[in-house]
């Protein structure tokens, strides 16, 4: 009974700063990256594709061209090693030989790139399990503390320019309390930054109120 009240919590920050006004039209998309692998520490490839699939869901979802299939088709210039650290990079990329008429074709107006990971940052508790004749079952009391942190950093690739950045800070608490059964009580802290960042991005780059 006394486990009752208990439940998972989660809190989140949510916020953007913008350089430019934005916008986005019928046939245009977006491409998401992983701006992490310049600093060694790959940004997970399933919150990445949480993301997209957030974006691109929805009445108002967004054309989101898959990952591989942009990097294929401007390679080697958005290879991990390769692609430009910044917008000062891009009228250089822009000036060689079928850049400008691939990313054309493929009609993508904006880069996204997501930088961030989640960490386990805290826990405690204890649980047991045993088994013996007569039955068996656990009992304890364990919790452990999850953050999500991510940064969407939106290149313009029409204007050429950085046009802001989107970031989600979420922290979550999750529970494990057990009395024979245990009954494990999950925040989803990284689930939540997905929907909070792809939300904000959308709005962010459809800029309704410009």
């Amino acid at each position: 009974m006394l486990l009752l009240p208990l439940s998972a919590c989660v809190t989140s920050r949510v916020e953007d700063s913008r350089q430019v006004g934005t916008g986005i039209n019928a046939g245009e998309g977006i491409v998401i990256m992983a701006k992490s692998y310049h600093l060694g520490n790959e940004t997970e490839s399933k919150f990445i594709s949480c993301v997209g699939d957030a974006i691109g869901r929805g009445s108002g979802g967004l054309r989101v061209v898959p990952n591989q299939e942009f990097v294929d088709a401007l390679f080697p210039w958005f290879e991990p090693r390769t692609a430009p650290a910044d917008t000062k990079g891009l009228p250089s990329l822009m000036s060689r030989p079928g850049v400008q008429q691939a990313i054309a074709k493929k009609g993508v107006r904006y880069v996204v790139w997501l930088d961030g990971e989640t960490d386990r940052v805290a826990g405690g508790g204890s649980l047991s399990c045993a088994a013996g004749p007569g039955g068996g079952g656990c009992f304890g009391f364990a919790w452990w503390q999850n953050d999500a942190n991510y940064e969407a950093s939106v290149w313009d690739l029409s204007g050429l320019e950085d046009a802001g950045t989107v970031s989600a800070d979420f922290s979550g608490t999750s529970f494990l309390p057990a009395v024979i059964v245990p009954i494990p009580l999950f925040a989803r802290t990284q689930a939540k930054a997905c929907k909070g960042l792809s939300d904000q991005l959308k709005l962010f780059i459809v800029d309704e109120d410009a």
